[in-house]
Order: C-alpha cells, then sequence, then structure tokens
C-alpha cells in the first residue's frame, strides 16, 4: 500500500508535534558574558506597559497579563526582543574553547559521506535524499538495487535542491514527492521555504526532469495531495482561511482536474473547523487496485477514515473502525490496522484490546460498505507494542517491541487467517522498517543501539537479513556499558529507563537525562554519533527514560497520562531522576534535562515543580504557555492530548496547575535554563519560549535564549543550523555540569 499525502494517525502526530533528538541527527541536516539576563538590557517596545520582576510575575499568575505582543511572529517589538536575547546567549558560548570543537565534531558526523543513505523504495529502484556539506538543500536521487549493495553506489541526481534555491532565490527545504504508480513518471514535490510545515507543492514530470509548465501547483500552505490519476488529484489545502480548521489544517477535500483552476476544484468531503483537519489517502494492492480515501480527524486521535468510491464521484462511505484507530495499509486485500481502544465490533462478539493489529477484506467492504470478517493479526502484551509495519507482495513485515527491545516478524494471512514466523536479528537492539515494496520482495530494516551504530539489512525472500549498509563508529565505545533499570513512580507504576556510561562508574557523575512523555511515540534505544562524541566521550552519563505519555507499551501507555491524568508523567520522570540521584549515578548539581516540544513542555514542568532535582534544564521549540496553546498556531489540535482549556473548568484548572510560565515562583532557586525556538516554527509557536525568556529575565533569573529565525519545528533549516544547536546545547550541559 501506498499512502500519498497520508495524514493518519501517526502522520498527523508527526505533522503536530514531535520529539527533538538530542541527536539531532536526521536523513533522509569579544568576552562571555556570564549571565544570559543581561539580554534584556535592550528594552523590547511594548514592554513597558508590564510592570516588572515580581509584580508582571503577578501578573502573569493572576491571568491580567499574557505578553501577547511576543506572540507575533515577525511583529518588530517580538523579534527585536529575540535578538536582544540571542547577543549575550552566543556570545557566552561560542566564546567557550570548547564550543567549535564541538561544532566541528559535529558537523563531521552530519555531513560525512559515510552516513547510510537510507532510501524509499519505488518501482523497484531506489530513492533517497541526500545532504552534505557540498548540498545543503540536498539532492534527489536514485540508484539500483545492485548498484546499491556496492560500496560507492552510483547515483543519479533527479533534482538538484541547491541549485534550485539558487535559481529561484528560495531557502527551500525539503518536505518530501508523491508519485503515481506504477509508472511513477508524475509526482508532486513538496517544498518548504525556510523550514516551515506550510509548504509549495509543485508538479514534477520524472521523464524530462523538470516542474510541469502549468501542471498541478498548489501555493504554500498546509495540506496533502493524493493522486487519482495522473490528470486528477484529491487536494486538502488551507488555502482559503474559511476552509481551514481552528488549528490551521484543510476541513475540505476536493477532486482536482488538470488544466482547470484550483478554485474550480470540487469538494467530495467536508469536515468541520474544530476538526484537527480532514486529508486526502491512496491505498492501493500490489496488482494496482486503488482505492481512493480521506480521513477526517475529529481530534487528534480519533478519526473516521471516509471511501471514497471511484475516485470520489460516489458518496463517501464511512470505514468500519474506531474512532481511535490506526491502518497501516493493504496487504493483498487485507487492510490492516491497529485499534488504539478496546473494540467490539459486533455487539456480543469478540472484543479486540487497545493495541491489537487486526484486518479485513478491503474489496468486500467497497462493495458492500459493511463490515466484513474481522481476523487477528497480533495482540501485544502490557509490555509489548507494536513498532513499524509495512507489506511486501509475500509477507507483512512486523517489528515487535517488548519491554523496549525489537524484534522482527513476517506475517502470512491464507485460509486459516494470519500465521506468523520469526525473522532473526540482533538481540537487544532497536529496530525498525526503513522501506518496503508492496510490489515485490524487497525490504530494509534497520538495527542499532546506544552504542552499536546503525546497520541497514536488507531482508531476503528466504526472510533473513543480509547486511547491506553500516555506519562507521563516531566514538570510542570502549569501557561503555548500556543498561535498563526501573523507576517507581508516584502511584507504584515500573517505569523503564536506559543509563549509558562507563562502566564500573563508581563515583557520581554529570548526567543528562532526556524523555519525551506524550502523542503515543516511543523512545527507543538508537545510535548516535553526535552524542556520543560530544557528551559520552567527554566524561558524560545519558539516561534515556521511557515515561507514560509515550507508546512504549502501547496505547494504555500513553493514555495513562491524557488530559487531567498528565501529573502521571511527570511523577515518572521526577522518579526517575530521583532514582539516579539515591543510586549515586549523579547528583541534582550535576543532572541535566532535555526535552523537545512537548518534551520541552515536560522540561518545562521540571524546571517549576523540582528545581532542587536539577543543575540545568534544556527546553527546545517548547510549550510553556498552557492557557493560550490552544489559541496559537497548530496548537487547537493538541487539545485532545492537553485538555480543553476553554471548555472544560476542570481541564482549565489542571492545565494552570502544570502551566510553565504560571507557576515560576517569584525568589525560587531555579537552575539555569537554556530555551531554544525557531521563528518559522509554524507548529509550536516561538511566543511560549519568548514569554518564559521574557519573565525570567525581568526576575533576574539564570536564562539563555537562542531563536533561529530559520528552521522550523526543527530549529535547524540545514546541516550547519544543526551542528550549532547541539553545539550550545552541549556547551551549556558542560559549562554548568561539568565545570566546578
Amino acid at each position: 500500500m501506498r499512502r500519498y499525502g497520508l495524514a493518519c494517525t501517526a502522520a498527523i502526530a508527526a505533522l503536530a508535534i514531535a520529539a527533538c533528538s538530542p541527536a539531532g541527527e536526521s536523513e533522509g541536516d569579544t568576552e562571555a558574558m556570564t549571565d544570559a539576563g543581561a539580554a534584556a538590557d535592550t528594552e523590547a517596545p511594548g514592554a513597558a506597559e508590564a510592570a516588572p520582576g515580581a509584580e508582571l510575575n503577578a501578573a502573569i499568575q493572576a491571568e491580567t497579563e499574557s505578553l501577547e505582543w511576543l506572540e507575533e511572529v515577525e511583529g518588530e517589538d517580538a523579534l527585536a526582543f529575540a535578538t536582544a536575547m540571542n547577543e549575550p546567549t552566543l556570545a557566552r558560548l561560542q566564546a567557550d574553547a570548547r564550543y567549535q570543537g564541538l561544532y566541528d565534531s559535529a558537523l563531521e558526523v552530519l555531513q560525512s559521506a559515510d552516513r547510510i543513505p537510507y532510501v524509499s523504495v519505488r518501482g523497484g529502484e531506489l530513492w533517497n535524499f541526500w545532504r552534505d556539506a557540498t548540498n545543503t538543500h540536498g539532492l534527489w536521487r536514485k540508484t539500483s538495487v545492485d548498484s546499491y549493495a556496492a560500496d560507492n553506489p552510483e547515483w543519479d541526481v533527479v533534482l538538484d535542491v541547491d541549485a534550485l534555491a539558487e535559481a529561484e532565490d528560495a531557502n527551500w527545504v525539503w518536505r518530501g514527492a508523491s508519485c503515481l504508480a506504477p509508472d511513477y513518471r508524475h509526482c508532486i514535490i513538496t517544498l518548504s521555504d525556510g523550514g516551515s510545515d506550510a509548504a509549495v507543492r509543485r508538479e514534477w514530470d520524472m521523464e524530462t526532469r523538470s516542474f510541469v509548465e502549468g501542471g498541478f501547483r498548489i501555493e504554500e500552505t498546509k495540506g496533502a495531495t493524493a493522486w487519482i490519476d495522473e490528470n486528477t488529484l484529491l487536494i486538502g489545502t488551507a488555502l482559503d482561511e474559511a476552509e481551514a480548521t481552528t488549528s490551521g489544517y484543510p476541513f475540505v477535500v476536493k477532486r482536482w482536474e488538470r488544466g482547470t483552476p484550483i478554485e474550480d476544484a470540487t469538494p467530495v468531503l467536508t469536515g468541520a473547523v474544530d476538526d484537527v483537519g480532514v486529508w486526502p489517502v491512496r491505498f492501493e494492492t500490489a496488482d494496482g487496485t486503488a482505492y481512493m480515501a480521506a480521513v477526517q480527524s475529529e481530534s487528534f486521535f480519533e478519526q473516521v477514515y471516509w471511501h471514497l468510491p471511484e475516485g470520489a464521484p460516489g458518496e463517501p462511505v464511512a470505514f468500519p473502525l474506531p474512532r481511535r484507530v490506526s491502518p497501516y495499509g493493504l496487504f493483498g486485500d487485507q487492510l490492516v490496522f491497529a485499534v488504539d481502544q478496546d473494540w467490539t465490533p459486533v455487539e456480543g462478539g469478540t472484543t479486540y484490546p487497545a493495541g491489537a493489529v487486526l484486518s479485513y477484506s478491503m474489496s468486500e467492504f467497497a462493495a458492500t460498505g459493511e463490515l466484513p470478517a474481522i481476523s487477528e493479526v497480533f495482540t501485544p502484551n502490557e509490555r509489548q507494542s507494536v513498532g513499524s509495519v509495512a507489506p511486501t507482495a509475500d509477507n507483512l513485515l512486523v517489528v515487535i517491541n517488548d519491554n523496549v527491545v525489537g524484534t522482527l516478524h513476517a506475517f502470512q494471512f491464507g485460509e486459516d487467517g494470519w500465521t506468523s514466523q520469526p525473522i532473526e536479528a540482533p538481540e537487544n537492539a532497536s529496530i525498525s522498517i526503513v522501506t518496503a515494496d508492496d510490489q515485490g520482495d524487497l525490504a530494509y530494516v534497520n538495527v542499532e543501539g546506544f552504542l552499536t551504530p546503525e546497520t541497514l539489512y536488507r531482508v531476503t525472500p528466504e526472510l533473513s537479513l543480509q547486511a547491506a549498509k553500516s555506519s562507521p563508529s563516531w566514538f570510542n565505545t570502549e569501557g561503555m556499558v548500556v543498561e535498563q533499570r526501573q523507576a517507581t513512580s508516584a502511584d507504584g507504576t515500573q517505569v523503564p529507563y536506559f543509563i549509558v556510561r562507563a562502566e564500573g562508574a563508581s563515583e557520581a557523575g554529570p548526567t543528562l537525562l532526556y524523555a519525551y512523555g506524550g502523542f503515543q511515540v516511543s523512545l527507543n534505544p538508537n545510535y548516535s554519533g553526535t552524542l556520543g562524541r560530544m557528551w559520552l566521550e567527554q566524561g558524560g552519563t545519558y539516561v534515556l527514560a521511557n515515561i507514560r505519555g509515550g507508546g512504549e507499551f502501547g496505547p494504555a501507555w500513553h493514555q495513562a497520562g491524557l488530559r487531567t491524568d498528565r501529573q502521571r508523567i511527570y511523577d515518572d520522570l521526577i522518579a526517575v531522576a530521583e532514582a539516579l540521584i539515591a543510586d549515586g549515578v549523579t547528583t541534582p548539581g550535576q543532572l541535566g534535562v532535555e526535552g523537545g516540544s512537548n518534551g520541552g513542555l515536560l522540561t518545562g514542568v521540571m524546571y517549576t515543580q523540582r528545581p532542587d532535582l536539577f543543575g540545568a534544564v534544556i527546553s527546545q521549540v517548547p510549550l510553556l504557555d498552557m492557557m493560550r496553546f490552544h489559541l496559537l498556531l497548530a496548537g487547537a489540535s493538541w487539545q485532545d492530548e492537553y485538555g480543553f482549556p476553554d471548555d472544560n473548568a476542570d481541564e482549565r484548572a489542571f492545565l494552570r496547575s502544570i502551566s510553565p510560565l504560571h507557576n515560576v515562583e517569584t525568589g525560587a532557586d531555579y537552575p539555569p535554563l537554556f530555551l531554544l525556538t525557531s521563528t518559522k516554527d509554524d507548529r509550536v509557536h516561538p511566543g511560549h519560549a519568548r514569554k518564559m525568556a521574557y519573565l525570567l529575565n525581568e526576575l533576574g533569573e539564570e536564562v539563555l535564549y537562542y531563536e533561529n529565525m530559520e528552521g522550523g519545528h526543527s530549529a535547524a533549516a540545514n546541516l550547519e543550523e544543526t551542528a550549532k544547536r547541539l553545539s550550545l546545547e552541549f556547551t551549556f550541559l558542560m559549562q554548568e555540569l561539568m565545570d566546578e
């Protein structure tokens, strides 16, 4: 199955709010000031109306002051404040003798030609998007399976994004391509100017290797497309504000014919303004049979999937699925999906628990509109979860995580239902499916661990793993060990966490604790050359906490911390921090905590609730004003996770109790805080970090602040910016946790 423009549960989670890795690695890029508080010497216009220091804090806590002038993304006053805060932060950290070495080390890893060129498969060819020191915007390229197996594959460059950016004077950031099977000639290429989620979509002709003059083109918007045929698209766009949800996504899916104005596209499914959004979807079988559909996200975790018969002329028919569901695609005729809630499809019949993977006949449903017979693929136990799932023509590949450690299995469907067999793979590692060809037997999986570099394996037709590519070892792991432990949270729940450090370490040392805790996002052991070089080799200890809110143990692990139950998530991380201190791994003065996006909220809560536990806090692209999060950019889409502050008094009261901005105590003893955000982030509003920085600065607290003027939600539009962000962060950690 190919999901052209699919925005189902997992894709929405990635779009709406995502974990920010401390490693920062991804495919496919004068006198130092001792007090960052000096940044506010340049008073931002508009700040004079707000009471300084303690009075300002009291007004914020009373919700009579919300610092809304800092919510003007490109506002002159807000940018002046950000610039004034950036300058002393950069002066202090970049003047550190260690900074340049850290930067050079990070950039070497990020730009290395020895990185694995991860691929996707189209029509038996392998496609890759590649950025390095020369190609900062990147190359879209392809190669054959045989060539890819060689040490130095022969790449055919299809699009040079650097050349395009220069020719069009735009800071193009690649956001992907969707191409129409089976010949893959017609593609929609998505490009973002500066890294924001809103992007331009343009039709590309693979035969002429050029953008199609007069072809399909959608100006900058949040949305998606799905091919019906070479002359017809399903589109969801938020170009017209009247067709945008309160979260900023489209709620109307339309059928657009080639050669007609986009304004004349015909609506085929209309949601509601208070939906998260509505997106087009294409499901396709190995024999080329396509089913057009749309997903209406009524809330962040609740969707209705609609079948659009005959490419959309017919009336939409709702899939007979529960609201909390995650479709994986088609294996043969079977639609494979996971239910994220207990589900009894037929009254009085079998109840399938949350987390179960099930299937039914897609052709039977399409013909009748009724629920076909349900087949059970796999049901995890309470300490398991399903990771990657992908079909080849002959096997449904499934990663099953058991206590956060991956195993790989191949499932087949026959007259007697589903059967499976394990595929022998490295033990005690993280496994993820990189790509699979649903029209053939080609598939690749990635295997890695904290101390084990990534190895990309080809899954052979005989269901064995054949090493295809491997990443170099970027840091010296001799004498380092990985331990998995458990901490007891406030309600007695056992919370697992990993420790990576020198073997036999007997003294407490500088430790970086990382967690996320939201949106059913799982954190698994992963190899990071930058983390290894910039922290572990410098004598630091790294801890990854698998707290509730994530998906490590399935939907129940996530749902235990929703809305007014969210304090459980924070209690989990507090329990891990306390265990690290009690067990002598570290001390409060040597313990740093880091998180991004939802994890930025997590670390903000740690800062206000338990400042005594930490010597340094890093909060990346964070949510910090939980009284107004739903009013800013995509924030409305996250209310199903956090709560509805305008509609539910209990949820508003709870959000007020955890909102970092509203729980800063005047005169409290807080650890140094480093806030990072991006002006171009159109997912989590930079106003969150700006407000916190402004308040703490007025109170005289030690706060460092860095706002990248490009970069989107990753806070970096290219690999140099990623290296800069990482080097700033690790210099800060060294200064606060390692220096006497």
